[in-house]
């Protein structure tokens, strides 16, 4: 279906994340994924910038302002129960490998997969829409496309800060 997935592999769409077990009743998942020209360390300490802006569409998503394209000294120093992206909670996270982050009825899993010199970046959004199965069929594949606009505009900017890092 449309929406529901951007560039991940049936392998990475078929992986267990830590998202998966947050909203167990979950209708939609929604996978994304990228590859980068950067070691796992700098993508993993891209994805800390999250903390402090979204990456995306900054005219829609952080109220116009720039999402910093420098390093955020201090960022990178996580712990759960963090905000990010201001409506997201920090869930879990592992050093060069996950951040897991939760809102009420979604959660997503951002996972760093190294592979030599490069890295690849898997997302995973899973999320519950309000009206059961109507809901989901009406609400969730919409918010779906939407969450494939944002999300893929900030997988680029985050591969493409880190490349800069490289």
């Amino acid at each position: 279906m449309l929406g529901l997935n951007w560039g991940a592999s049936v392998a990475e769409r078929g992986a267990p994340l830590p998202c998966d077990e947050l909203v167990p009743d979950a209708r939609t998942r929604c996978d994304r994924a990228i590859s980068v020209n950067a070691p796992a360390a700098v993508l993993f300490r891209w994805l800390c910038q999250l903390r402090v802006a979204p990456y995306s569409y900054d005219v829609l998503d952080n109220c116009g302002r720039r999402s910093p394209r420098e390093l955020t000294p201090g960022v990178e120093r996580l712990e759960v129960g963090q905000r990010f992206m201001r409506i997201f909670s920090l869930v879990s996270f592992a050093p060069d490998d996950h951040l897991t982050l939760r809102a009420p009825r979604l959660a997503v899993t951002y996972a760093v997969r190294a592979r030599a010199d490069r890295s690849r970046l898997v997302a995973r959004v899973v999320f519950k829409a309000p009206g059961g199965l109507l809901g989901d069929a009406l609400v969730g594949r919409s918010l779906a496309l939407g969450d494939l606009v944002m999300m893929r505009k900030q997988l680029l900017t985050l591969k493409e800060l880190a490349e800069h890092r490289a």
